[in-house]
């Protein structure tokens, strides 16, 4: 039961974190400004860029659908959204087009919607 439980909160706290639409994050990942930011392994996609395609899918899967895997993901992204936020810059966060923001669209959270 506390697994179960787990998930609600995960699953929760995902979707406050989460603030763009499947098809919001779909067409932000095809842009050059998406690709350009963040961590990339060996000169392949970056991981946020990665990220946000696995979240899309998340978005897509019914709940009782969504398998460890994607429990553990979506605490990776309430994690990756709290630091970087956190990390952010703190006098104007909402820049248009900042490379903080561009960051954070990857992996599905958009700071000007708040």
């Amino acid at each position: 039961m506390a697994e179960r439980d787990d998930h609600e909160t995960v699953w929760r706290k995902f979707h406050e974190v989460v603030n763009m639409a499947p098809a919001e994050i779909e067409e932000w990942l095809e842009t050059a400004e998406s690709r350009k930011v963040g961590q990339k392994r060996d000169g392949a996609e970056s991981i946020g860029h990665a990220s946000g395609r696995r979240i899309v899918g998340i978005l897509r899967t019914d709940k009782e659908d969504l398998d460890g895997g994607d429990y553990a993901h979506m605490r990776k992204v309430i994690g990756f959204v709290a630091r970087h936020r956190a990390q952010g810059p703190h006098e104007d966060y909402r820049i248009p087009t900042s490379r903080w923001r561009y960051s954070l669209m990857n992996w599905g959270h958009d700071p000007m919607k708040e």
